[in-house]
């Protein structure tokens, strides 16, 4: 297949694109690299890759480089309340804009796979899991466009979605902002933690994981299109004291210390059921343990101040 990645030198896209070129696919990256990341460097030998630096928001761009392409995958996006909140313009146009302009720009044979985010779901009730049925109900500026960039892409067609739960893993492009990549930070570094409203619960995804669900995506669109999919692994429904317990496991020192005063700026709240995903034969490989001990080792060689997404 002939694939374009937009945002394909960030977290997600430095995994998934050289998994793509793996499979043998063409691929094109549009990037505008605003974080001076260099992640996609030991892909540059292969010649199926090619790369495109611009920026998702460029009309003319985005027609020069849509023909063609059997399948187009919008990465580019803010990540994240606090970018979104510090750079709200910016997340509106990248997020949202360029999604509406892809949509209505696109040539008829690109089929669309879009990552959003399970966050939508906002606080869930207790002990009942979010399904694809389940309300939208997003809490933060980057859920709200996430949500309504959804809706949108649904309502055009030839379009599937997944609500990714929380990436965790190490990337080329690393980003420590993640909770589960930040919470065995501090295990390592700092080697303990202090919780506030630690019950919040959530559901996590390893990032290899996540490319191998676009992969599959490709390979089953006729079967699963026009639909949204949570992502994320069934037995990862975790509060922030629970993965903290997980992490310890694997570091003994970690000191976890719950505050009665204070309050999480981040209030999602939820369960979720990836059922439906499961049912069209995905099944993730790499269980939070694998995400944590590999976290681990690349913290004995990276540094937080060199990472993050602010």
């Amino acid at each position: 297949m002939n694939v374009l990645v937009t945002g394909g030198a960030g977290y997600i896209g430095s995994v998934l694109v050289p998994a793509l070129l793996k499979e043998g696919h063409e691929v094109t990256v549009v990037d505008s690299f605003i974080f001076n990341q260099a992640s996609l460097l030991d892909a540059v030998h292969d010649k199926h890759l090619h790369v495109v630096r611009g920026d998702v928001r460029d009309e003319g761009l985005m027609r020069a480089v849509l023909p063609g392409k059997d399948f187009v995958l919008p990465l580019a996006c803010l990540v994240g309340d606090p970018l979104c909140k510090a750079r709200p313009i910016d997340a509106r146009t990248v997020n949202l804009d360029a999604i509406k302009t892809l949509i209505n720009i696109r040539n008829k044979e690109n089929k669309i796979l879009f990552p959003t985010t399970n966050s939508g779901y906002g606080v869930g009730q207790e002990g009942i899991f979010c399904t694809e049925h389940t309300p939208l109900r997003p809490i933060s500026l980057y859920g709200r466009l996430k949500v309504e960039a959804e809706k949108i892409l649904l309502e055009a067609g030839d379009v599937i979605t997944l609500r990714l739960a929380t990436v965790f893993g190490m990337s080329p492009r690393m980003r420590l902002d993640l909770l589960v990549n930040d919470f065995t930070y501090r295990a390592v570094t700092d080697r303990s933690i202090v919780l506030f409203e630690s019950h919040f619960k959530r559901n996590y995804i390893h990032i290899r994981d996540v490319a191998s669900v676009f992969i599959h995506s490709i390979n089953n669109f006729d079967g699963m299109k026009n639909e949204p999919y949570n992502v994320g692994l069934s037995r990862a429904n975790l509060s922030k004291k629970e993965l903290c317990l997980q992490i310890k496991k694997h570091i003994p020192g970690f000191t976890i210390i719950e505050s009665n005063v204070g309050e999480d700026p981040d209030k999602r709240n939820y369960i979720v059921s990836n059922e439906k995903i499961e049912r069209t034969g995905f099944t993730p490989r790499y269980s939070l343990d694998d995400g944590i001990e590999e976290l681990i080792k690349g913290y004995s060689i990276i540094k937080k101040n060199a990472f993050g997404n602010v």
